[in-house]
């Protein structure tokens, strides 16, 4: 029977964005910043994205070094249109599911 969990020494980063602007003008931005989604996504960068709850900002998780995730949520259009502050908060992915250590490799 195999491990659980996978082993994996994987750089990621959990981004927490905080709204600081209403709610009706991050709905105006919402198509610019879901296309630089589909970007993080297909580049390989994101791994997962949503909503918080309640509706006050957003979470993403993100492989790779702190700096590296720091420039490209600077590129976020709610982050540099000053309408969300990011938290970036890096971590070393030590366990994982092992489907989840693939996508890491």
């Amino acid at each position: 029977m195999s491990e659980p969990f996978a082993r994996t020494d994987a750089p990621l980063c959990v981004v927490v964005l905080t709204y600081v602007a209403p709610l009706d003008a991050i709905d105006a931005q919402m198509k610019e910043h879901v296309a630089w989604l589909a970007k993080g996504y297909a580049e390989g960068v994101f791994l997962a994205s949503g909503r918080q709850i309640p509706r006050t900002g957003g979470v993403i998780l993100i492989r790779g070094e702190k700096a590296a995730v720091e420039a490209v949520v600077a590129t976020d259009p709610f982050v540099s249109g000053g309408l969300a502050t990011p938290e970036i908060t890096a971590f070393t992915a030590s366990m994982v599911l092992p489907g989840i250590a693939e996508l890491l490799a």
